[in-house]
């Protein structure tokens, strides 16, 4: 994922701890991408999306784990595959299914040419479908699903779903009063270390930090950093209004600055300190501060405690920088721009990056064909999605508190399972 820090729900990234140890967390290593603008957040006392209830569709019996190569342990293909049912009358004919047609079109051209690191399809099996879709009419979206896939189950089925979305908040280009919450550009010092070029031992592992003198060391924590430790070295890339809405931003990796004269500014992952990530909902939880730890508890906490609020946001050594953004829009992990309410992150070692995915949740929201467009650090195993929401207040809402459970199938090229079964 590209603009994404963690590619883990809002609420759950605000729960979860980085693992510790000084490498680099995996949630603070990709930001979260976006959609398009529509209204201002709420301000605090808000309250999640009340969720709608349904009935999830029961998992098939598991396929029995297969054994597989050391290179492909760990993936789909060693998880097991289960043949899934026939998909005709499982796919809803909304809008979901539309916009989910228009994100599979401009994901084909990464499709057809990426490494499916999962093992289950080829870059030439999705030639059939992506040929279609690129003239097929929205309207009968889910008639071009049901005829170019068939469904498998990986695992035992058994789906988790948390929910993501691009923050709107108050800022400036220029610091001015109301305006006084630094934006900070990454520092030309914030040095990455590929610790696999000294040791095999260390290989897929980094650390961030800073020279100093002979020495390389930790870079500044976010206490530190807040309490103005890159003051005077220009990097201020723009000013929020409000230390909160910021802190919850950069939790999400990026997001968007209402400016005072009415334009946007979109914003974007470029660097974090390379400090652990600590989800405070979980600290806030363990001492009796809130309830239930979604993200609209621990803003109405925070605001009402402003003094003891700052100092919980401390305990997250965290700290994100950015740049500006411009262009067509966010883009997740495949490189294509992600879409509201279509786009999932997954994990790649289980789902092809590109794949549609049939949802049946025990809430309703979620429900229905989404694309695996992105991934992130805490989103891993089979049937781990996180749902990408958009933005604006209602986005917001529904993604703070998004929970769901129930089944997963995934939606391959026909064929793919026999050829993966050897039938």
């Amino acid at each position: 994922m590209n603009l994404r820090q963690s590619g883990v729900g809002l609420a759950a990234a605000l729960l979860l701890s980085a693992c510790a140890g000084g490498l680099i967390p995996p949630s603070a290593e990709r930001p979260a991408p976006g959609g398009p603008a529509t209204s201002r957040p709420s301000s605090a006392g808000e309250t999640a999306t009340r969720p709608q209830p349904s009935t999830p569709r029961p998992t098939l019996p598991a396929s029995p784990p297969s054994t597989q190569p050391v290179e492909q342990q760990g993936t789909a293909v060693a998880a097991g595959v289960a043949r899934g049912p026939d998909i005709a009358s499982l796919l809803p004919s909304g809008e979901r299914s539309r916009s989910a047609l228009q994100a599979f079109r401009i994901s084909c051209p990464t499709l057809m040419r990426r490494t499916d690191q999962s093992g289950l399809t080829r870059g030439s099996d999705w030639n059939n479908a992506c040929a279609a879709a690129s003239s097929w009419p929205q309207a009968s979206a889910a008639e071009f699903f049901s005829r170019y896939f068939e469904a498998v189950q990986v695992g035992d089925g058994a789906a988790f779903v948390t929910g993501y979305y691009e923050p709107e908040i108050s800022g400036s280009r220029t610091r001015q009063r109301g305006y006084e919450v630094p934006i900070y550009r990454r520092p030309a010092d914030l040095i990455d270390v590929d610790l696999g070029q000294f040791s095999e031992a260390l290989k897929g592992k980094s650390i961030r930090g800073k020279v100093n003198g002979t020495k390389f060391i930790p870079y500044d924590e976010r206490a530190r950093i807040v309490a103005g430790s890159l003051d005077g070295r220009g990097l201020e890339l723009a000013w929020a209004a409000d230390p909160v809405e910021f802190f919850f931003l950069q939790v999400q990796g990026s997001g968007r600055l209402l400016l005072p004269d009415g334009g946007v500014m979109r914003i974007g992952y470029d660097g974090q300190n390379g400090r652990d990530y600590t989800g405070i909902g979980k600290l806030m939880k363990d001492r009796g501060l809130i309830q239930a730890g979604s993200m609209q508890d621990i803003m109405q906490y925070l605001r009402a405690h402003p003094a003891e609020g700052a100092a919980i946001m401390d305990e997250n050594k965290s700290f994100v920088f950015f740049r500006e953004l411009t262009g067509a829009g966010p883009v997740g992990a495949l490189g294509v721009a992600v879409t509201p309410e279509a786009t999932v992150a997954a994990d790649p070692k289980y789902v092809p990056l590109g794949a549609p995915v049939l949802l049946s949740l025990d809430r309703a929201e979620p429900n229905g064909i989404w694309i695996a467009q992105d991934t992130g650090g805490a989103i891993k195993g089979a049937n781990r999605f996180d749902s990408f929401w958009g933005a604006g207040a209602q986005a917001r809402s529904i993604a703070g508190g998004m929970s769901a459970r129930g089944s997963a199938l995934l939606l391959l090229p026909i064929g793919s399972y026999a050829r993966l079964s050897g039938q």
